[in-house]
């Protein structure tokens, strides 16, 4: 392995529900997801069966016939975004689907000025990065960039309204900001997001990698803010640990685009296509959305002590405001067999844990925070 990760000490092994179980024989609550992956948890019998089913019905097939089971997957996606969003194309990545995004953009709109939001992460893909704040300080890497990029201050509405004009083709922005610590954007602002973008044809593309797929305590997080994007991101939890992403655009983008205009060999195959419909219908089946509300109020309620100041974030992408350095906090809770994760912001932790996390869950995170003594 090339060494550019960080890894937590631990090695898992196996793991069911919320928990991991790792290789020297410890049960972890996972409360981190794997970067907001396991939306269902691990092994839940849904997943399973039509992963395996596919599998052995039909592993793999291009984009270059039609397949049931991604038309599908489509229909199931479409059916749960804003309204205004009908048409989908799958890839592999939330970087992959944010770099597409950002592609139509500049060929519908003919303008070679994106904006994004102060602090957001958008992937590491040559596009992406781009948009991705303090990425050209430190590991872009790329000689150029394909467009020139500014950055509104975030929650900054007098600014949004000065700095969207009719050079730019996109803003592109996380309503909920998963690497800045879960930070929700206020109403205000995606507010004006969306009337200046408007009012100056300017696309507005939603990055719900990390907020999407029920992890706000909607679908989508632009539905909880009940204003549309003109294109929105989706990945992590959409396939539920099966690598998968989708840019999802409406009719009149669709119909800009022709053949030959976006392509992927992976993207939308058949395992994908299949853990995507099992990860849709198990949320609603389950009502998982409004499990998601009531753990966030739980968590609000009760994860407020010893070195937590305050709650960030939405639905369970949420950031706990600490005392000291989140990594201190992660440790201290690791040692209580409880995996989460940090942030950008060095005083926030973050939690992204299965969409169907227990009540018995938040409880034993806030004993176990409860344990950890205040700063004075």
């Amino acid at each position: 392995m090339v060494p550019v990760y960080g890894q937590l000490p631990l090695i898992p092994e196996r793991a069911a529900g919320c928990d991991i179980v790792t290789a020297d024989g410890r049960r972890i609550l996972d409360l981190y997801g794997g970067h907001a992956v396991a939306a269902l948890g691990y092994g839940h019998p849904k997943l399973m069966q039509a992963i395996q089913d596919q599998s052995q019905r039909l592993l793999f097939q291009s984009n270059a016939v039609a397949i049931d089971i991604r038309a599908q997957a489509a229909e199931k996606l479409v059916a749960v975004a804003p309204d205004n969003l009908t048409r989908a194309f799958f890839v592999n990545s939330g970087a992959e689907a944010n770099e597409n995004a950002l592609r139509v953009a500049c060929v519908t709109r003919k303008r070679g000025k994106i904006l994004a939001v102060t602090h957001g992460f958008h992937g590491r893909t040559a596009a992406a990065a781009t948009v991705t704040w303090n990425a050209a300080e430190s590991w872009y890497g790329f000689p150029q960039t394909p467009f020139e990029v500014d950055f509104i201050p975030r929650n900054d509405v007098d600014a949004a309204h000065t700095m969207i004009d009719a050079n730019v083709a996109a803003v592109i922005f996380e309503p909920i900001q998963g690497v800045a610590g879960a930070f929700d954007l206020s109403l205000e602002f995606v507010t004006a997001l969306r009337q200046a973008t408007r009012a100056c044809d300017v696309l507005l593309i939603a990055d719900e990698v990390q907020s999407g797929m029920g992890r706000s305590g909607q679908f989508f997080a632009m539905q909880a803010y009940e204003t549309q994007p003109d294109m929105l991101t989706s990945a992590k939890s959409l396939g539920g640990g099966i690598p998968c992403g989708a840019l999802l655009v409406g009719d009149e983008l669709s119909a800009a685009m022709k053949p030959g205009d976006l392509g992927t060999t992976f993207g939308g195959g058949p395992l994908a296509a299949a853990a995507i419909v099992a990860v849709i219908e198990t949320i609603q089946n389950e009502d998982l959305l409004t499990n998601v509300r009531a753990r966030e109020a739980e968590i609000r309620e009760y994860c407020i002590v010893g070195p937590v100041r305050s709650v960030q974030g939405m639905g369970l992408l949420l950031g706990l405001k600490c005392d000291r350095p989140a990594r201190e906090v992660q440790a201290a809770l690791l040692d209580h067999d409880i995996l989460t994760g940090t942030s950008a912001d060095p005083e926030v932790l973050r939690l992204l844990p299965p969409l169907l996390l227990q009540s018995a869950h938040v409880s034993r995170l806030a004993e176990a925070l409860a344990s950890i003594t205040a700063k004075t």
